[in-house]
Order: C-alpha cells, then structure tokens, then sequence
C-alpha cells in the first residue's frame, strides 16, 4: 500500500511484516518450489507467534483490531516472498477465520480462532469440487441430518492446505430439495476418522502449500459445528468474497512486486552497445509500464479496502472487489512479463526468480473466482446500479446532449 496513505501504526505492523519476511529462510523458499517442503508450517507458526496474522479481528479473539487497509498491506508485504505463502497465510487467517469470527459462536471462535492465529492450528477452505469450479452452487458434497450431528459425504479438490489442516470450512448440501442457494451450509470438520487426503498436486507453480483433494467419507459433524444457520451457507459464501478477492489482488501485488525490482536493478547494471540498458527506451518504457500497472492495482485496492471499512453499500462493494481483483491480477502478470521480457535470456533461467514469480502468478486469474466470473459480476452489478439510477433520475440525461438527440425515428434500438 502507499506508505502517504498509511497512519503511524500501520506503518509501524508494515515493518513488522517486513521483519517476518526477512526471517524467512532462502532454503524454504526454495523446498517450496521444488514440493521438498509441502507445507510451510514453521512460517505461519512464527507469523503467529509475531501475532501478525488476523490483524483485522477482534484483540478477544487474538487480532489486533485494525482494519482492511491494515490487512490489504500486510497481504501484500507477506505477497512478497511468494505467492503460496500469501496464499498459505490468507487462507487461515482471513478466509477460514473470518467466516468463525463473522458467523460463529463464542466456543467456536475460542476452539478455532484463537489457535489458528497464535500460529498452534492449520485451516483450510473448501469450496471447488472435481466436477464443479465456478459453480460453487452445484455442490454435491452432503451433509445428511442424523439428529445430534452432520454425516457429511463427498469430495473436494485443489484444496490450499489440504496436506496439513487440522480443520477445515467446508460446504454442504443438507437440504437437496431446496433451491441450490438455500440448501447448502457450511460446517466447521476436524481432521479425524474418514478424512482423507487422497492427491497432491503436481503444480504449475504456487508449490509448497499442501493443495490436494479432500474425501469426506460418513465423517461424524457434531452438530455445534454448524456455522451460521442451517441452510444458511450462501449468507456466509457472500461475505467470503471479500477477504477471498480483494486479500488475491493485495497479494498479487505484492507477488509481482520483486519482479520489477530485480527487473529495475538488473537493468541499471547490464550493458549493451556500450550503455546500460535502462537508458534504451525499449527498456524503461516497459520498467516504467510495470510501475504503473502495480501503482495502478495498489490504489484500487486501497479504494476498495476503505469501501469496505467504511461500510459502502453491498452492490457497490461487490462490484469493486470483483473489479479489484480481475484487475489488480491481469495487471500484476502483465508487470511480470514486462520485468522478464527486459531481461531477456536470463530471465528465463533459474539464475533469477523470475520464472518462478512469472509460473506463481499464473494462478492469480484463476482462483478464488476466474476473471471471467468478476467480469460476469461486474457487469451485473453496473447494469444494476445504471438502471437505478435512470429510474431515480438521479443523473443528466447525457444522451440528449446532441445536436439531434430528437430524432427518434433514428434511435432504433431493433
């Protein structure tokens, strides 16, 4: 985030973040990458024990009582060191633990919340099934009614921390008669008798962070592990978007950060027909074009993280967290690009980290919500907030701002 918008204390758990990172080891950076190390346990253990995880939350249930910009900020700082470990670290501390602290009860913030934030407990989030991504509503995983608990069936897949998690957030169905909005719930699951982590991922990138496929076979659910209401999984999928979405584009930024810095440093130093390169414009017109696309993506997730603190309307907040993170994302791969592309050759060598930063930030558009689906919901959304505001009449009626605008046999709409 920009260092001029931040107050005394954010600046101050900045630095604090910035310490975690220079503390973790070359080494783990590196088994990540090559699935030596499936899942950085000993960084969100210190993460925990630095209490910089969850800093948005309540002090009662171990945060620090700051806000989404605080939050926007660490994520990127955290971003820095590699994608997987901003994913690592927001799955738990900001996906699994918001839905405790927003839908849950007192015992089940103090069981879950306050050990997975003293860095003590290990969360995961699971919503794609293998026959189901972007339709999260086709779920067909169950939770069938047994009385005094949940028996819950199915599967889940390209679950972060599916390795490792001692609990897991997970949707079900318990109502399949209903509308698919209003049968799903959403349960708090120990690891224990019939959860099975059946598949690691070879993956593209993004190594390192224990994703696999989760079976769910007759797991016995006592039924205080109900988060929310029964039937009431969609209330809490919908406020998930936010710490999901708009926690990726804070990320990414991050992640894509070190790529224009090697880039910029590089190209002080190299050569080429007797000059360093940044002098060529072909060069720092492209350092430059990634310094604006990360500026650019920084202050959209400012702005949407002040919306959110600030308590703007649903409609609005929905709109802009989805505009954030298609944009922020596409942004911050095309930064990398641009960084990798000004170093030539090397660049696509092990010698830098680009290639690893460029393959990390290839999952960024896809997921937490593929960019075409915060295309989708942007367009709602507009379309929505437009035709309100013609029916309020709440705006000039632009189109009538012409020399002709009263020729209607012209305006033939089909």
């Amino acid at each position: 985030m920009f260092d001029f918008l931040l107050t005394k204390e954010q600046r101050a758990l900045r630095d604090e973040v910035r310490d975690l990172v220079r503390w973790v080891p070359r080494q783990m950076i590196l088994d990540m990458d090559q699935d030596k190390l499936r899942f950085p346990k000993a960084f969100l253990q210190e993460a925990g024990r630095r209490g910089l995880m969850g800093v948005r939350y309540p002090r009662r249930w171990g945060g620090r009582d700051m806000d989404w910009v605080s939050t926007s900020m660490v994520m990127e700082e955290v971003g820095t060191l590699g994608y997987m470990f901003a994913c690592v670290f927001g799955v738990g501390a900001e996906l699994v633990c918001d839905a405790i602290v927003l839908h849950g009860t007192d015992a089940q913030r103090e069981r879950y919340v306050k050990p997975l934030l003293r860095g003590e407990l290990f969360a995961a989030e699971c919503l794609t099934e293998p026959r189901g991504g972007s339709d999260f509503f086709g779920t067909t995983t169950v939770a069938e009614d047994r009385g005094d608990h949940f028996l819950l069936n199915g599967q889940k897949r390209f679950i972060v921390g599916a390795d490792a998690a001692d609990y897991f957030l997970v949707y079900a169905r318990t109502d399949p008669a209903a509308k698919p909005q209003e049968g799903i719930s959403a349960l708090v699951v120990d690891r224990g008798p019939g959860v099975e982590t059946r598949y690691l991922y070879g993956l593209m990138g993004c190594r390192g962070g224990g994703a696999g496929r989760i079976v769910f076979r007759d797991v016995v659910v006592p039924k205080e592990n109900l988060l929310g209401q029964l039937h009431g999984g969609a209330a809490i999928f919908d406020t998930m978007m936010i710490p999901e979405r708009l926690g990726t584009a804070a990320m990414t930024i991050g992640a894509a950060r070190p790529a224009l810095e090697i880039a910029t440093g590089y190209t002080l130093k190299r050569k080429a027909f007797g000059q360093p390169i940044h002098q060529f414009q072909g060069v720092s017109f492209q350092v430059a074009e990634a310094a604006t696309l990360l500026d650019a993506a920084r202050a959209m997730v400012d702005v949407t993280s002040r919306a959110v603190d600030q308590g703007a309307d649903r409609a609005t907040i929905r709109r802009l967290v989805s505009e954030t993170k298609k944009f922020a994302t596409e942004s911050c791969q095309q930064a990398a690009h641009h960084a990798m592309q000004v170093m030539g050759g090397i660049g696509y060598t092990d010698v830098f980290p680009l290639e690893r930063i460029v393959r990390d930030l290839r999952l960024a558009s896809i997921w937490t919500g593929t960019n075409e689906v915060m295309s989708m919901i942007t367009a709602s959304e507009w379309y929505r907030a437009h035709r309100k505001a013609k029916a309020e009449a709440r705006t000039r009626d632009h189109e009538l701002d012409a020399v002709s605008a009263d020729q209607l046999e012209e305006k033939d709409y089909g």
